[in-house]
């Protein structure tokens, strides 16, 4: 039986918002207007950290534009996965939690005040936004049935009940994030992030936020092999340290 960690989470002043970016060209610039426009709580600064991850349809012309004092922008010089461009985020981070955000328009920043209500009351150090408990446009059945599965999964083998572990809104205090020691590459850096986190103790905080999803012919990158991945995941990090 894992231990419990109910050490008080560390109080938000800063938020850093780590946005991997992969051929994202058609959506960057209204995604970066959205992060700008959030009303964030008082006494909360941001910083925003763009993580292009060896882009070649015009992404890294549309950055260079885009880049000032309000966005920090990395680069890699060929594209190594998501997992590879969140810890390069990680890396660059300065806030006291980091917050992942997808750029291709399926979570609307409007939901980070959700997101950092828990954190701000001091009742988490790791919030996650559910897909599945909030307005959605709703996802394809196959693409339903292997997140449901998954997140199925995840409560079986570390005793809890997430609805939604392949949520890209992941709110984690920067120092436990860091922590973590991640090493997945592509998106099977997800379950790594989770079965990490449960593993320590720590109780995972989900609130319900929008989401409107897209699929392969609008762009989607994810696909069923990236499910298969993130099982052995699950089952990897369960068994092992």
């Amino acid at each position: 039986m894992v231990a419990r960690d109910d050490s008080p989470p560390p109080k938000l002043h800063k938020l850093s918002v780590v946005v991997p970016v992969y051929n994202e060209r058609n959506t960057l610039v209204e995604i970066l207007r959205r992060m700008r426009a959030v009303e964030l709580p008082e006494g909360v600064e941001r910083e925003l950290i763009v993580v292009d991850d060896g882009s070649t349809d015009g992404t890294r012309d549309v950055l260079q534009q885009l880049g000032d004092s309000t966005v920090r922008v990395v680069m890699h010089d060929q594209n190594r996965g998501k997992g590879a461009a969140l810890r390069t985020g990680i890396e660059n981070a300065n806030g006291d939690y980091v917050l992942v955000q997808d750029a291709d328009l399926e979570y609307d920043p409007e939901d980070w005040p959700k997101l950092l209500l828990p954190v701000l009351r001091g009742r988490a150090r790791v919030v996650y936004g559910s897909r599945f408990t909030g307005e959605r446009r709703n996802m394809l059945f196959l693409h339903w049935v292997g997140n449901r599965f998954l997140s199925l999964t995840t409560n079986v083998l570390y005793n809890t009940t997430l609805s939604d572990m392949e949520t890209c809104y992941k709110l984690i205090d920067r120092e436990l994030f860091e922590s973590l020691g991640l090493r997945a590459d592509r998106f099977d850096v997800e379950p790594e992030i989770t079965a990490k986190i449960l593993k320590r103790g720590i109780r995972i905080y989900e609130v319900p936020i929008s989401y409107t999803g897209r699929e392969v012919d609008e762009g989607k990158k994810i696909t069923w092999r990236d499910g298969f991945a993130a099982l052995w995941t699950l089952l990897k990090f369960r068994f092992t340290d």
